[in-house]
């Protein structure tokens, strides 16, 4: 039995073996093994997530999904890696991926191998595991603001800090710059303008923890 996922995943047999030396940052965009997406992963929520961050042939929909209402969604930006907590003693993390050639959720684990690859497998119900290769086509990412505060850091208070030599008087703080668009490349390229953003924000994921 062959089960072939959007984000390119294949469940066929064969394991790669793992050199527990070489683990690395999950986190980063990550090229599928037949080069129709790109994914990327990001810790949201205490969890690895993973969405599509480009598409081969933009304007894919998720026809497949049971449920009526998601049926016209977009695939950009839909998550695919869901809610992969780490497993202890051991870089890798497991949860599910969801197959939108289907639109069923299945078992799934990833693991880094070296710096610029992340291994990934997948299991029905339990059994016919196979997985393929990914490679990475940008770095690990930053912990996120969203990510922060999801995490037990304090949450900005939104007071500006006083000015020296004033009495209650306030400074007001320029807006954060907004990030530059990164190129003309081709999209698929590293480098080509961003339209996914933190995956953290996007309501799928974000929504997930409440």
């Amino acid at each position: 039995m062959r089960l072939a996922l959007y984000t390119g995943l294949i469940l066929a047999g064969g394991y790669t073996c793992l050199n527990p030396a070489l683990a690395a940052d999950p986190t980063g965009d990550w090229r599928v093994a037949d080069g129709v997406a790109n994914i990327r992963v990001a810790q949201c929520n205490g969890s690895m997530w993973g969405a599509v961050s480009w598409e081969k042939q933009p304007g894919g929909r998720d026809e497949n999904n049971p449920d009526a209402s998601k049926k016209t969604r977009p695939t950009l930006g839909m998550a695919t890696l869901i809610d992969m907590k780490k497993k202890p003693g051991a870089d890798q993390w497991e949860g599910q991926v969801y197959n939108a050639k289907d639109g069923q959720l299945y078992s799934a684990t990833i693991t880094p191998v070296g710096t610029d690859q992340l291994e990934i497998k997948g299991c029905v119900m339990g059994f016919l595991c196979g997985g393929e290769t990914w490679t990475r086509v940008s770095p690990p990412i930053p912990l996120s603001s969203a990510n922060a505060m999801a995490k037990g850091a304090p949450k900005p208070t939104g007071a500006a800090p006083k000015a020296p030599g004033t009495t209650g008087a306030t400074v007001a703080q320029p807006a954060p710059a907004a990030p530059k668009a990164a190129g003309t490349a081709k999209p698929g390229q590293k480098g080509a303008a961003d339209q996914v953003g933190d995956i953290c924000l996007l309501p799928e994921i974000a929504g997930f923890a409440h």
